[in-house]
């Protein structure tokens, strides 16, 4: 447990006014927290593509203006009323599903990842590109002990996460192909060798620095997103946000094969033939995540000895930090902390 440190009067943040615009650099009052609601002293965030989408308003869901930032690791500074289970101090993760509605069909159904009114960190509330922010209690990841660095634990609150409920939906398998090898699947290929599976990976043609990175953590192959892979696969997921790779993943499979579309945005997918879909082949996708995905994500990514490789920037870069997420610069994840 962290002693809180001295409370300041005002905090900064990363502000996007509207879409395609560069994120500006505000200070604001520091917030209270309301019933059920905790502050949080940010560590660190990290930058994930969804923050892309959102900077370029390719998500409908999206208000302006935001802070963004969803990856988010920090201390407990104040609770609001009502709020027993956390203590002041405790580090805890701020993930993209903030809260939900707790009573339409989906909720009763378990299935809060689509809640009809759900709300989202650093889409439709202010994320974690600041020195604080406010976020509901209950929907706050308790990372314990085991999780002691801020910086490398942050990218598991979304690329982790989301790609945790990505691997659980391709199911048992023994050749898993994964598509667009940055943040979500440098920590997806760990947890794939740690069950067990093989795992190929698909990089943008001719990026040989992302592929020997794969082979680093595991992989069995890796090539260009348009080489058929060695061996059929028995499932592939896609985690770049391009339609083409849909048909190309599709053939890669064997018979009874699954592709698994992850990311939350994705250009449009061309026109492919039926013989791809045809002998039980699947196409799904997966949307947000619950936070029973967290509780088994970070018991299995605390088994596995899952290590992220992150790139630092200061909370004023985050322009900087987008752009080389945007050009493909970042083997791993990049990381904003609070200067």
């Amino acid at each position: 447990m962290n002693p809180p440190a001295e409370i300041p009067v005002e905090m900064r943040a990363m502000l996007l006014e509207r879409p395609n615009s560069a994120l500006v650099e505000t200070r604001r009052p520091l917030p209270l927290p309301q019933a059920g609601e905790i502050r949080i002293r940010v560590e660190a965030c990290g930058v994930c593509r969804t923050d892309l989408h959102i900077v370029d308003g390719e998500l409908p869901q999206a208000v302006y203006p935001i802070v963004p930032g969803h990856e988010v690791v920090g201390l407990v500074d104040a609770c609001g009323p009502g709020v027993v289970a956390l203590e002041l101090g405790e580090r805890v993760g701020v993930p993209w599903l903030a809260r939900t509605c707790g009573c339409c069909e989906y909720c009763r159904r378990g299935l809060e990842n689509l809640c009809d009114f759900a709300e989202f960190t650093g889409c439709t509330r202010d994320g974690g590109y600041a020195t604080h922010l406010i976020a509901n209690a209950a929907f706050c990841v308790r990372l314990g002990s085991r999780w002691t660095d801020p910086v490398a634990a942050s990218p598991l609150l979304c690329a982790g996460l989301i790609g945790w409920r990505a691997l659980k939906a391709a199911g048992s398998c023994g050749r898993l192909g994964i598509f667009g090898f940055g943040a979500a699947a440098h920590i997806v290929a760990q947890l794939a060798r740690w069950r067990g599976t093989e795992v190929y990976a698909f990089t943008r043609p001719g990026d040989r620095s992302a592929q020997a990175f794969a082979m680093s953590l595991g992989a069995l192959w890796a090539g260009d997103s348009d080489q058929r892979a060695p061996e059929s696969l028995d499932a592939a997921i896609i985690f770049a946000p391009v339609g083409d790779l849909v048909p190309i993943a599709l053939g890669s499979v064997r018979k009874g094969g699954r592709v698994i579309c992850a990311g939350i945005h994705m250009t449009d997918i061309p026109r492919f033939p039926y013989r791809l879909l045809w002998e039980e082949r699947q196409l799904v996708s997966v949307a947000n995540l619950t936070r029973h995905d967290a509780e088994t994500f970070f018991d299995a990514a605390a088994g596995a000895g899952v290590h992220t490789q992150v790139r630092r920037y200061a909370l004023g870069e985050a322009n900087l930090a987008l752009d080389a997420l945007r050009g493909g610069r970042i083997q791993g994840a990049a990381v904003l902390v609070p200067d």
